[in-house]
């Protein structure tokens, strides 16, 4: 049945406690209210540089939010064990737009207490920025980010068959006709809890009720 789309408010569920993540970022710096905000476009930098997330390695990523910053009232999260799909949320966005409702949807995913490897985001278009930045630097450094599992990973959707599974898998159709129904069967495989897809409700749909 085709998905209601959705305002970007990431949930996963209301049916348990979240569990605590085992790995997070320090909750000691304040981080900036996720809203409406450009995009950073990763500029050029040396084997030295430190890349988002990793100290010594790349920009890092801004850290959390205090606690008493963070709204009290979240939907708690139905523990993975206990699903046998993922949960599947749609956010309206247009091709130009769908990149910025990602980046919006891990930001929300972060805030409300996912750990960065959590997170896997496909692209259907053009490369997320930081996915061409890394890959400035080669497959091999590219590829090893992936499996040390540290940090969101960004990746275009033709390679979503060489990424494994993570609890939660953002798509963001920012282009690629023909892209979204090679991409969503896969992603939604690799979402061990939950599929968020940022793009066109009407495209959309008509895949996810093509059977996906």
């Amino acid at each position: 049945m085709p998905l209601i789309p959705e305002e970007p408010q990431i949930h996963e569920s209301a049916q348990g406690p979240r569990a605590t993540p085992a790995t997070g970022r320090a909750a000691s710096t304040p981080r900036p209210v996720p809203g409406p905000r450009p995009r950073p476009v990763p500029g050029p930098r040396s084997a030295a540089t430190p890349r988002p997330g990793h100290p010594g390695r790349g920009p890092a990523r801004p850290a959390p939010p205090e606690h008493s910053q963070v709204p009290a009232e979240r939907p708690a999260a139905v523990p993975e064990e206990t699903r046998s799909v993922p949960q599947i949320q749609l956010i309206p966005a247009s091709a130009e737009g769908a990149l910025d409702a990602a980046d919006e949807a891990v930001d929300l995913l972060l805030d409300s207490g996912r750990a960065p490897g959590d997170i896997l985001v496909l692209t259907t278009g053009e490369q997320h920025p930081w996915a061409t930045h890394e890959l400035s630097f080669g497959e091999n450094s590219y590829w090893e980010q992936h499996d040390t599992g540290e940090d969101v990973f960004f990746a275009d959707a033709s390679a979503v068959g060489r990424a494994t599974a993570r609890p939660v898998v953002v798509v963001a159709v920012n282009g690629g006709d023909d892209a979204l129904a090679r991409v969503l069967p896969p992603a939604r495989e690799r979402a061990a809890a939950l599929l968020v897809v940022c793009g066109d409700p009407q495209r959309v749909n008509s895949v996810l009720g093509a059977g996906v």
